[in-house]
């Protein structure tokens, strides 16, 4: 049946600083280490901080400069390519006692394994499972990990964020009625998966600061105030949750886009963030070419230094959907006009290409120049398949050699973080 079932939740602690860690044959809970990029200087925001800091009231997503000065501690750059290569390997160890139809990898560090199946195969009741799992990764990879257990997703999850961490065995177990006996008052509200703040701060308009309260409140008021989220809200208070890891495989999105964010080095000006917000645009239309995908609509916001305003945003339609660099170009720098403020120093870009469709569904009107098109893509597909084969790098624009241009550095990262380093070490 649906409802019985045994999940696991399970979580790699600090990871990027445990494995730089192990890379260095230490013990992340008796090191402090902070994984940052020097290059951004003193206020660099730490990408992962050791236990050891932790323990020590360091915050997690912090800056250089927030460190108190009496705490000693090394500095790793980021090195995404190794943590990936981590990822990799844990996922693999999953594999060697799982079969990958029960694995739901939800982020670099974190995966969902469906174990109902394999108690009874392995002899063993969930937390003795949970254990060996988690033993094998501290063996194998040398990285420590917490667990949650859960009759289903929402409350392994639940176990994991906030009953786990006071668990001497760092395991934490969930079935409903103990998650309604035991953290139906728990406070803040924000503890709880997917409760953001602006979710909480809308609860408390009607006195509500637990899950127990959500439970109380109307369920007309409910869908008013939250729309059709409210059902998602609703089956979380009580500790319910449908979905299984099958219906999350077989899922298919009805809406694609493809996006690209940064937070700039420094503050940029009006002028200079241009640049940048062009060479994103070059850069998004040949990742659509690369999915042999064309994109309909561009959206994009401009976030200013130290929150001296609000964020603007905006978007604009295509004339005919498209992969083609120039209009994408065109259409980024006109949107960009449009909303930046030209007055305020800018300190974060994003960009992203909606409407998105297979290029098979690509169509111009009667006034194109079918030629200069077909150069265009042609041009376009051997510069992306020179820097497929060379290095990202190896074809450039002018553009892209200004001094406040950024995607010849950013050509070097994953997932907006530095593949890797010469240097691996630095102290503080």
């Amino acid at each position: 049946m649906r409802n019985e079932r045994t999940y696991f939740c399970i979580d790699m602690k600090s990871f990027y600083a445990s494995v730089e860690c192990a890379e260095r044959g230490l013990n992340p809970f008796e090191t402090c280490l902070a994984v940052a990029d020097l290059t951004r200087g003193k206020n660099a925001l730490c990408l992962a901080i050791s236990p050891k800091m932790k323990a020590l009231g360091v915050k997690n997503r912090c800056r250089l400069s927030d460190i108190p000065a009496g705490i000693k501690y090394e500095i790793a750059p980021p090195r995404m390519a190794l943590y990936i290569k981590y990822a990799a390997d844990i996922y693999s160890l999953y594999l060697d006692y799982i079969d990958a139809s029960d694995i739901h990898v939800y982020s670099i560090d974190e995966s969902f394994l469906d174990v109902t199946a394999y108690l009874d195969l392995y002899k063993k009741t969930p937390g003795e499972m949970a254990g060996m799992l988690m033993n094998e990764i501290a063996r194998r990879c040398r990285i420590p990990s917490t667990a949650g257990i859960g009759t289903n997703l929402y409350l392994a999850k639940i176990a994991l964020d906030i009953t786990a961490k006071h668990a001497r065995d760092h395991i934490g177990y969930l079935d409903e009625e103990k998650y309604r006996n035991e953290l139906w008052g728990h406070r803040p509200i924000t503890d709880f998966w997917m409760i953001a703040s602006g979710t909480a701060r809308r609860l408390e308009k009607y006195g509500v600061y637990d899950m127990r309260g959500v439970t109380q409140l109307p369920e007309e008021l409910m869908y008013k105030v939250f729309g059709k989220n409210a059902e998602l809200l609703i089956d979380h208070a009580w500790g319910r949750e449908p979905c299984m890891i099958s219906d999350i495989k077989n899922y298919k999105t009805k809406s694609k886009s493809v996006s690209f964010s940064q937070i700039l080095p420094r503050d940029y000006s009006y002028k200079e963030a241009r640049t940048v917000i062009q060479e994103m645009s070059v850069n998004g239309a040949e990742e659509l070419m690369r999915r042999k995908v064309i994109a309909g609509k561009i959206s994009a916001f401009v976030g200013y230094s130290r929150e001296l305003k609000p964020a603007d945003g905006g978007s604009i339609k295509l004339l005919s959907a498209t992969s083609l660099a120039s209009p994408i170009r065109a259409a980024t720098l006109e949107l960009y006009d449009r909303i930046a403020d030209r007055d305020v120093p800018v300190r974060r870009l994003g960009i992203s290409f909606d409407n998105v469709v297979d290029e098979g569904c690509e169509g111009y009107d009667l006034f194109t120049d079918f030629e200069a098109v077909e150069k265009e893509r042609s041009v376009q597909r051997a510069k992306i398949y020179v820097n497929g084969k060379y290095g990202r790098n190896s074809v450039l624009t002018g553009t892209n050699y200004l001094s406040e241009g950024t995607q010849r550095e950013r050509n070097g990262f994953i997932g907006g973080h530095r593949a890797g380093y010469d240097d691996t070490s630095g102290e503080s």
